[in-house]
Formats: C-alpha cells, sequence, structure tokens
C-alpha cells in the first residue's frame, strides 16, 4: 500500500490563530475600562455672565480636578449670558478634558443660552434639569469685525463641524446644530429628549438625583480611555472661587460695571462741585478703574460708552446752562440708549445691564438734577443779601434829622440820607428804598407811599 498525506499539525494551528484572531479582534481594538471610583466628585456652580474671567476660573476648576484625579466634574450651569469667543474656548477645554466632565443646566427655569448649547455639546455627559432650556435665536457664534459673506459662511461651517462632532462622538443627536449654529434656536430639556438620539444624556431633578443618574456610566476621554463612573451613594465636593476669582466674577457682571460707572460719575463731579481735597475725586478714579476692569471683559459699544460720557456732561451743564431742564432731559435720553446698546448682542447674546438698574440710575439722576435746577433758580430769584444793594428793604434809624437830607444808621455804618416823603426826626427809623452814589433815599413807613 501507498503511503496516504495528512495535513500538517502546524497548518492547522496558524489557521486556528488566525481565526481566533480576527474573532478577538474588535475586543483587542477597544481599550478596557476602568471604574472610576476612588477620587472624589468635583462641582462648580457657574452664574451670571460667562466671561474670560469665569473661563479663567473652570480652567482651574478641570486642572484641580486632573490633578486630584477626580472621579467627575460637575459644571452646573446657570448662566444668564455668554460672551461668545470666551464659551468656544471653555467648550473646547471641556472636550478635551482628562477626567469626566458633566455639565448640568439648572435650577428648573434657567435658560443656559448660547453657554448652554456650546458647554453641553462638549461635556462628556449633558444633563438638564425639569423646565430649563438651551440655546438662543441668534446664531451660536458671530466673526468678529467686518468680514465677507463668504468668511462668514466658512466661520459658520467650522462651528457646524465642531458641535456636530462633540454630539455625535457622545452618541447625542447632532440634527440640531445646523440651525442652531447659522439661525439660532432654543430647545427646553422636553425637546432635547425628544429628538432621536436624544440631544442630552440625562434629566434629572437635582444634584443627587445626578449623582444617581450618573451610576454606571461609561465615558469615552479624548485620549481614547474609558471611564465607567461609580457615584451612587456618594457626595459632592464643591470648588470654590478664590478671593480674587470672586472679585472679578462681580465686576464682570454688566449691571455692577455700569452701575460702578455711573458711581465714578458722580463722585468726580461732586470733587468739581465741592472740593473735598481729592478724596471724593480718588473715590471716583477707583470706581472708574474698577468698572473699567469689567468692562475690559466685555464686548462694549464704545460708541455707547462714549454716549453715557456725553450724557453725564450733559446733566452736569445743566446746572450753569439757564435751559429751563432742557439738557438734562436730552441727556437723560441719551444715558438711556446707550445703556440699553452698551454691550454688542451679537457677540455676547444674554449680556445686557438690567432694566432695573437702568430705571434706578435714570430717577436718581433726574431727581438730583431737578433739585440742582431748582436751587438754581431760587437762588437767582433771591432778592440780593449783600453790598449796597442789600440794604434795599432794611430799617434804618435817623441820627441826623432828615429835612429831607441827614443821616441815618444802618448795618454799623452812619449813612448819607434823604427821605422822599417828608421830614423824619432822630431816633425814628425808615426804610431803604434806593441807593444811589453812596446815598440812601428812605421812606417814612407810618406815611402813605404813593402809588
Amino acid at each position: 500500500m501507498g503511503n496516504v498525506a495528512h495535513p500538517r499539525p502546524t497548518w492547522r494551528i496558524v489557521r486556528a490563530a488566525i481565526y481566533l484572531i480576527i474573532a478577538l479582534a474588535p475586543l483587542l481594538a477597544a481599550p478596557p475600562a476602568r471604574a472610576q471610583a476612588d477620587g472624589p466628585i468635583y462641582t462648580v456652580a457657574v452664574d451670571g455672565v460667562i466671561s474670560r474671567y469665569t473661563v479663567g476660573y473652570l480652567r482651574r476648576a478641570l486642572r484641580d480636578a486632573e490633578a486630584a484625579q477626580a472621579t467627575a466634574l460637575v459644571i452646573r450651569l446657570g448662566s444668564e449670558g455668554a460672551v461668545l469667543r470666551d464659551v468656544r474656548g471653555l467648550a473646547a477645554d471641556v472636550a478635551a478634558a482628562k477626567v469626566p466632565v458633566v455639565v448640568y443646566v439648572a435650577p428648573g427655569g434657567t435658560d443656559a443660552g448660547a453657554a448652554g448649547a456650546w458647554l453641553l455639546s462638549a461635556a462628556h455627559l449633558a444633563a438638564m434639569a425639569p423646565g430649563t432650556s438651551f440655546g438662543v435665536s441668534s446664531p451660536l457664534a458671530e466673526p468678529t469685525g467686518a468680514v465677507s459673506p463668504q468668511v462668514r459662511d466658512l466661520f459658520l461651517a467650522e462651528v457646524t463641524r465642531q458641535l456636530g462632532t462633540w454630539n455625535r462622538d457622545r452618541g447625542r443627536s447632532d440634527a440640531w446644530v445646523d440651525r442652531a449654529a447659522r439661525e439660532g434656536a432654543v430647545f427646553t430639556n422636553e425637546q432635547a429628549v425628544g429628538l432621536n438620539p436624544p440631544a442630552i444624556d440625562i434629566v434629572a431633578r437635582d444634584e443627587q438625583d445626578l449623582l444617581t443618574s450618573l451610576e454606571g456610566r461609561a465615558v469615552t476621554l479624548e485620549d481614547g480611555s474609558q471611564v465607567v463612573l461609580r457615584t451612587l451613594g456618594r457626595g459632592s465636593r464643591p470648588l470654590e472661587p478664590s478671593l480674587w476669582e470672586q472679585l472679578l466674577l462681580l465686576l464682570s457682571d454688566p449691571t455692577i460695571a455700569f452701575l460702578l460707572l455711573v458711581m465714578a460719575g458722580i463722585a468726580i463731579y461732586a470733587e468739581f462741585a465741592t472740593p473735598t481735597v481729592g478724596i471724593l475725586a480718588g473715590i471716583g478714579s477707583v470706581l472708574l478703574i474698577s468698572s473699567l476692569i469689567g468692562l475690559l471683559a466685555l464686548p462694549v459699544n464704545w460708541l455707547s460708552f462714549l454716549g453715557i460720557l456725553i450724557a453725564f456732561g450733559l446733566v452736569a451743564a445743566d446746572l450753569f446752562v439757564p435751559s429751563h431742564g432742557a439738557m438734562t432731559v436730552v441727556g437723560l435720553v441719551v444715558l438711556i440708549i446707550s445703556a440699553f446698546t452698551l454691550f454688542d448682542s451679537a457677540q455676547a447674546p444674554g449680556v445686557a445691564v438690567a432694566f432695573w438698574a437702568i430705571a434706578l440710575v435714570s430717577l436718581l439722576i433726574a431727581g438730583f438734577a431737578a433739585i440742582g435746577v431748582y436751587m438754581v433758580v431760587r437762588t437767582r430769584s433771591r432778592p440780593i443779601t449783600t453790598g449796597q444793594e442789600g440794604l434795599i428793604g432794611r430799617l434804618a434809624e435817623v441820627r441826623r434829622r432828615l429835612a429831607p437830607e441827614g443821616m441815618v444808621f444802618v448795618d454799623g455804618a452812619l449813612w448819607r440820607a434823604v427821605c422822599d416823603n417828608g421830614e423824619a426826626e432822630v431816633g425814628e427809623y425808615v426804610r431803604i428804598v434806593g441807593v444811589y452814589e453812596l446815598r440812601l433815599t428812605v421812606h417814612r413807613p407810618d406815611e402813605p407811599q404813593a402809588a
């Protein structure tokens, strides 16, 4: 019998290894998920306007969270408005964070505006409280300065691509991005959840509900590593702003910056009106510098800023120019218009001086101006009480008989006088009715005066 050839064992082993590698390839390609349970859970609260000072505070919080290898950093967003150039940079930092970042729009009733649209897209996990919303009715980004329509379209296309990429990478809907970036759109938490897939990950009533909902969720960081969150039954640790950060956040509030500017103008004007050896001028300078620190963090319309200064000048000039309040009215109109347009709404949607502050300042300035004009008019209409003209109407004692000329004593001095209605004896009192070349014209009060 001939020999029968059998397949060599080596080939069977190689073929089995190839099959095994093909089967395990998907598992080998994905990095193993690691549970993130040991690090702290940090929270930061963002209220008011997001400006460069807010971004500085949040970047410091991100660095602290990464240094502590935190389980997660929760950013509670209760923003009233945002400077677009600053919030874009902050969103990029959130997307590139080395720890999971959760952006949570809360409490109920919060309108997160443009900041919500940017930060919810960049966050590893996006959460909203019931009754909240994000987005604005204007484009989510506008190029600074005058650019051509083509450049603007390229800029908006880049913004749309970036927002869409972030949402797709996190498994969220990007169907809303193009319209919101180019035209503007506002979404409530119900509308965001209703998209397919949803535009957010979680709807949570409060922070404790949020931490419960985060339990077991897997997050993929920018470097490709996966983290599984372990937050059930754990508490959070707030990262508070430093004293200097608190001061900067306060000064960058548009209403505070406007009020400081108004108070600086009042203090400097008061120094010129009633000199106080520089005390009021010093206070005014400090207030002005504080106001400028806040204004430099916001997109200011400098023409409106100049209008506020002109308004102060018009109100102050009304005290010296007999315009009977007309200049004050014009100044108040200029002040109100300038205050409403003080910030560029295209570059900072939602950033504006509060209406109550404008109304309060206008009423106070109008009241003080009315008092000042009244006192000036009253002073001008008051009889003269100094000099020779101030003697008219005063009573004088006769020291040398008036027949009809003689001498009278008034205001500590003797005066030559002429009686215009007869004679007066020594010791009698006569009323001064005129002064001419150091001689008084007097009238006996007991005699009826001629018409």
